[in-house]
């Protein structure tokens, strides 16, 4: 059994026999038919994942890796927030006419900071403290900024990450305010997984633990079926990354750097509802 099998089994046993109901109260995902989704909860969920041991990609269901790695390429090297730059059309609900989700995740990454060393964006200004002051625990990105907040079509889920080093190895957090454990839970895990490791490898470095901090980890009610048949099943065994060892350019890595041949999973058979 893989460790992220194993995790994400974890997690959502304890939601469904553990969790808070929020059907007493009044929520803002609707179901495409109009009703409203309601959620079971568990608040403050924390995951580690060590990426020397094995890359977590669930087998209990495809994960869609090579869009899961376009996605995060298009938020953190094109720093774009326009959904007609992505190869996949999972944005398309919060996009407007233009493709624009506003003021939101890549958008935020690519705005100038001042520092005293120069100005940065905040993913040039990770680059260049990994090649100079990899000891230092500043840093941070942030892309939950309230002052455009009114300007984005949707609030990031997963809004910051900190970076720190132990020696040669590079460890990250991810923090997330909000998780849809079936839909995104695993995509979001793989993408960040990713992302240290092409940090790692950019800056001359090993990819350590990242750990996930999920403030809200629900399952909607409409899942609940789905997620049962999967912990019903027997897990396959972790795939092994296979990453082209000779980029060490952050800005020259593509979906295509990354593969995952051999990988196992388990076919869903239907289509994943979800609640906008």
């Amino acid at each position: 059994m893989s460790r992220a099998d194993q995790i994400f089994i974890q997690n959502c046993r304890d939601i469904l026999d553990n969790g808070y109901w929020d059907t007493g109260h009044p929520v803002r995902p609707k179901w495409p038919d109009g009703v409203p989704a309601h959620t079971v909860k568990r608040f403050a969920v924390v995951n580690r994942y060590d990426l020397r041991e094995e890359f977590p990609l669930l087998t209990l269901r495809y994960t869609n890796y090579k869009n899961a790695i376009d996605e995060i390429l298009w938020i953190w090297q094109k720093k774009s927030n326009n959904t007609r730059e992505l190869n996949s059309h999972i944005w398309d609900e919060w996009a407007d006419e233009s493709g624009s989700i506003g003021k939101a995740y890549g958008y935020q990454l690519g705005v100038k900071h001042r520092y005293p060393e120069g100005e940065f964006d905040q993913v040039d200004r990770l680059l260049y403290d990994l090649r100079h002051n990899p000891a230092s625990r500043r840093m941070i990105t942030n892309i939950y900024v309230h002052a455009d907040l009114s300007e984005m079509n949707l609030y990031p889920c997963a809004y910051s990450l900190t970076l720190n080093t132990s020696g040669n190895t590079l460890n990250g957090i991810l923090n997330q305010r909000s998780q849809d454990m079936l839909v995104a839970n695993n995509w979001n895990v793989c993408q960040y997984a990713i992302l240290l490791t092409m940090l790692a490898q950019a800056g001359g470095l090993e990819a350590g633990e990242l750990v996930h901090v999920i403030a809200d980890a629900h399952i909607y009610d409409r899942h609940l079926p789905i997620v049962e048949r999967l912990l019903a099943l027997e897990p396959y065994d972790a795939p092994q990354l296979v990453m082209d060892p000779d980029q060490k350019d952050f800005y020259g890595f593509t979906v295509d750097s990354f593969d995952f041949p051999g990988y196992q999973y388990h076919k869903l058979g239907e289509k994943i509802p979800v609640a906008i």
